[in-house]
């Protein structure tokens, strides 16, 4: 039985296949679903993908972490301040207590694809908020494809956030002038699962299974 289970499991992977790139996954929207999509405007469109990292007051555990992150992701980190005191953690307000890194465009796109893999390509419904916006941990760094351990440092886990929008979502970004996004023009999770849909991601309803 265990063989059987093992057997599918590659099965499973093998089939998998991600769109190249984030333009082919919005080509296949457009293609595919033109009456809920009439105008290319509509099309949910990936906006960032950002990488969290929370250490706490530990200014070696920090350092090791930025080290591990800036290898991995070929870029500098940026560093997160505490918002606000919290004495049980250790952690006080204006104090370095994390890292972050943010991508966008394509870049953000085959980073997605590549850190998916550590959830074998399957978001859950209660990952996402009402907008289509999703979250997702990663336990182990090395559990990310390509990724070497390296003693001195040792392993960090970190969560990735992965932000969706459309064309017009500006007017609530721009300094002058600042305007709500209308209810009817926002996104929702099932613009966002078609999207996850044609990139070969697998949506599932429910929570992530504690175990995963």
């Amino acid at each position: 039985m265990t063989m059987d289970r093992g057997a599918k499991a590659k099965e499973k992977k093998a089939k998998i296949k991600l769109a190249p790139t984030l333009k082919d996954v919005l080509k296949a929207l457009l293609t595919k679903y033109k009456d809920r999509y009439p105008n290319p405007n509509l099309v949910p469109r990936l906006e960032k993908v950002t990488i969290n990292y929370s250490g706490g007051p530990d200014q070696m555990k920090l350092e090791k972490a930025r080290k591990i992150l800036e290898d991995i992701f070929g870029r500098k980190v940026a560093q997160v301040r505490a918002r606000k005191t919290i004495h049980a953690w250790g952690i006080r307000r204006g104090r370095p207590h994390g890292w972050k890194i943010t991508f966008r465009g394509e870049e953000a796109y085959q980073w997605l694809k590549r850190l998916l893999k550590v959830v074998d390509y399957t978001i859950y419904e209660d990952q996402m908020d009402p907008y289509g916006n999703f979250s997702f941990g990663v336990k182990e760094h090395i559990d990310i494809p390509g990724v070497k351990y390296v003693p001195e440092l040792g392993t960090i886990g970190f969560d990735i956030s992965v932000t969706f929008y459309r064309n017009g979502y500006r007017v609530s970004w721009r300094r002058l002038r600042k305007s709500k996004i209308p209810s009817r023009h926002r996104l929702t999770k099932d613009d966002v699962t078609l999207f996850l849909k044609e990139m070969g991601v697998t949506v599932k309803p429910g929570a992530r299974p504690k175990e995963e």
